[in-house]
């Protein structure tokens, strides 16, 4: 078997962390210490993140959405695929080394789809985006670190607590939905979620694409009204 190769290190801004991305011939791997944070064979539960706040919301012109992490750009290349050609992709990603590893080291899984139009690309915390919005979006999707139990930042805690739920319902137009992707189930997040406003819907998902690897979880919240 080959031996991993070590690419390159990101510090985590605000955080002491930092993320290793890591290459084994064609699979590529994005580590913290010990965890593997995401790896490129692994995109079935990121995808569905995207085509099942899809299938929410329903056919609408020029929607609005946004995404919290770039990745590896499972989850964005899914919304491309399933939000129309007049929808806006916006995705804010913290750290500025995943955003250069996209167009660098790697390019081979990203192909073509930050070339898109319809795509932009913030360098920013997503919590902030979302504070700053207001009826701004059909959709928010968070895949950000591991969930809200993350293992990256402390201060993920503020995009998954109640105060910043009721922020992101805000900042979302009627009927629209967050979708929140983890790798653990939890009873106490779901129940935030309700606190917040939102109708909660738990779907849990394959790793991989086809049904198969480790089981994640994806709650979807809708704003009424």
């Amino acid at each position: 078997m080959r031996p991993w190769i070590h690419l390159d290190t990101a510090n985590v801004p605000g955080d002491k962390t930092q993320l290793r991305l890591m290459q084994r011939g064609e699979e590529f791997s994005i580590m913290l210490g010990t965890n593997e944070l995401m790896n490129s064979r692994l995109s079935g539960s990121e995808e569905a993140l995207a085509t099942l706040s899809a299938a929410r919301i329903g056919k609408r012109t020029k929607a609005r959405i946004l995404i919290g992490g770039l990745g590896m750009g499972f989850t964005l290349r899914a919304a491309q695929a399933s939000f129309g050609p007049d929808s806006e992709l916006i995705v804010a990603e913290l750290v500025p080394e995943i955003i250069v590893w996209a167009r660098g080291p790697l390019a081979p899984v990203f192909g073509a789809c930050l070339d898109d139009r319809r795509v932009s690309i913030v360098n920013d915390d997503v919590g902030k985006v979302i504070a700053a919005a207001k009826a701004t979006y059909d959709a928010i999707l968070l895949d950000v670190d591991n969930g809200p139990d993350g293992v990256s930042r402390e201060q993920n805690d503020r995009l998954y607590g109640l105060k910043a739920l009721r922020k992101s319902r805000d900042a979302l137009r009627p009927g629209g939905v967050l979708a929140v992707w983890s790798a653990h189930p939890s009873e106490a997040f779901v129940k935030r979620l309700g606190s917040a406003g939102f109708a909660v819907e738990e779907v849990k998902v394959r790793a991989r694409s086809g049904g198969r690897g480790a089981r994640h979880f994806i709650w979807i919240g809708t704003k009424s009204g």
